[in-house]
């Protein structure tokens, strides 16, 4: 276990160094800069800044500077957001964007699991048929029409929650249901096929042969082996929903990173573009490794390092 850990944390710096690395020189290969757009901008001004964030140097000493910095913990200030450092920015916005993220993970895992397992139990029957027609309806929609449906229903017609903001509990609602749509109905599909081919095993008819429940067959037998891949995609999908959506955040005025994060590539705000696609990556990282330390844990035939996909 112990150098199963040091090889994963070993690959994830290389990885990070590799995306970090990539990123830098994609932005820097782009004609242009963060200030080239101020047209009205004097050159002798426009060349003062630029020295100021040591952007007249080149290239390798920039990046040879901001690996420096990243070591130290400095994601260095945004270029755009005058006084304001990417630490702040990812500070102030990230616990906005993870308590969305993680409503919307606990939705969608509880939600897609529940009605998968019952679409299993009772395969070709309405019940069947009416998960499998929502769930691929869920899948196909884009975000930003089930928000705006969402909106327009219970915003409008039936003023039950707000539809902008994120001033308490009610606020959450909306964003969070529509955040979970689409995780939640690719997981109801992922768990409805597992669980089909697990209850099709000899071992859950031997369960059956002793007289077990289904309650208990379900939970104490199948789930534990069905559940396997909805735990792989919970890694990346918990990283992509804790550092926020943009289309979500935009259509319900949320201050969150995924808001930052997208201006910053309109502005061309290298700090802030490389400081979120940083962290970013750590977060798919982290949720990765956790997802192969848990996999034993729920099935003890998986070893650590050797996880069945």
């Amino acid at each position: 276990m112990g150098m199963y850990l040091v090889k994963r944390l070993t690959g994830a710096i290389v990885v990070m160094w590799a995306i970090i690395t990539i990123t830098f020189l994609l932005m820097h290969a782009i004609p242009g800069g963060p200030f080239t757009e101020e047209k009205k901008l004097p050159p002798q001004i426009k060349a003062s800044i630029e020295a100021t964030y040591h952007l007249d140097r080149p290239v390798w000493q920039q990046y040879t500077e901001y690996m420096g910095q990243i070591v130290k913990g400095d994601l260095g200030p945004s270029y755009k957001y005058i006084g304001r450092s990417v630490n702040d920015i990812v500070a102030e916005s990230f616990p906005v964007s993870a308590q969305l993220g993680f409503g919307a993970l606990v939705v969608a895992l509880v939600g897609g699991v529940i009605a998968g397992v019952i679409s299993a139990l009772r395969p070709n029957s309405w019940i069947d048929y009416s998960v499998t027609f929502f769930s691929t309806l869920g899948i196909s929609v884009p975000t930003f029409i089930i928000g705006a449906v969402l909106v327009y229903w219970l915003g409008f017609v039936w003023p039950i929650f707000p539809v902008a903001l994120w001033k308490g509990p009610s606020y959450m609602v909306l964003p969070i249901l529509t955040l979970a749509a689409q995780p939640m109905a690719f997981i109801a599909r992922l768990t409805r096929t597992t669980m089909i081919e697990v209850l099709q095993q000899e071992y859950i008819k031997t369960a059956r042969a002793k007289g077990l429940s289904q309650f208990q067959i379900v939970w104490h037998h199948a789930l534990g082996n069905a559940i396997l891949p909805v735990i792989t995609y919970i890694g990346p999908l918990a990283a992509a929903l804790f550092t926020g959506s943009f289309i979500v955040e935009t259509i319900f005025a949320i201050p969150g990173l995924g808001k930052y994060f997208v201006t910053s590539i309109y502005n061309r705000d290298y700090t802030v573009i490389l400081g979120v696609t940083m962290f970013y990556s750590a977060l798919v990282v982290a949720f990765n490794l956790l997802v192969d330390i848990v996999y034993p844990l729920i099935d003890p035939r998986v070893t650590v390092g050797r996880r069945r996909d």
